[in-house]
């Protein structure tokens, strides 16, 4: 289930929750018997079946099929979950207190308060308090941005000890 495009469960998952479709309703319609042509259902073997035999049947298959549909339904909200807090981290707290870990490409030339970062990522981060570094230089540094209390976050450069409090505002 893993390998199927994001796309395919998200389009899956509308179909099973469009109302009025065969998979999100038990009805005749599930029945194999009106899915098969009828030489499908004899070329199954399934003729050969008493009609008990084929109600098991065709409740197990659409208890299979509930269970699919349950299935990729979980994994299409955590993965839209999981999109979502990757996407605004920094923005707002999702309770996750793992620091983003970035590159910070070109030269870095230190802290000022009101200067920007834009990390490889994509992300945009201001500095926001008077922590000052003067004489730290370098290219592509790594850095990691920690959350501290009250939502702030605090942008570290490796191997450099001064932190900066910083706010992302993209």
């Amino acid at each position: 289930m893993k390998a199927l495009p994001r796309l395919f469960c998200f389009s899956l998952l509308a179909l099973a929750l469009c109302p009025g479709h065969a998979l999100a309703q038990r009805s005749n319609a599930a029945d194999l018997q009106q899915q098969m042509s009828p030489e499908q259902f004899r070329a199954a073997g399934l003729d050969k079946l008493s009609p008990d035999e084929l109600a098991a049947l065709n409740a197990w298959l659409q208890g299979r099929v509930e269970q699919s549909i349950s299935q990729v339904r979980e994994q299409a909200l955590e993965e839209g979950r999981q999109e979502v807090i990757v996407r605004h981290r920094g923005f707002l707290s999702f309770g996750s207190d793992e620091p983003i870990v970035a590159v910070l490409p070109g030269r870095f030339s230190g802290f000022a308060k009101g200067r920007q970062y834009l990390l490889d990522n994509g992300q945009v981060w201001e500095q926001t308090d008077d922590a000052r570094l003067s004489g730290a230089s370098g290219n592509d540094r790594q850095v990691r941005i920690s959350p501290g209390l009250m939502g702030a976050w605090y942008l570290q450069v490796d191997g450099i000890n001064t932190r900066a409090k910083v706010r992302r505002v993209k």
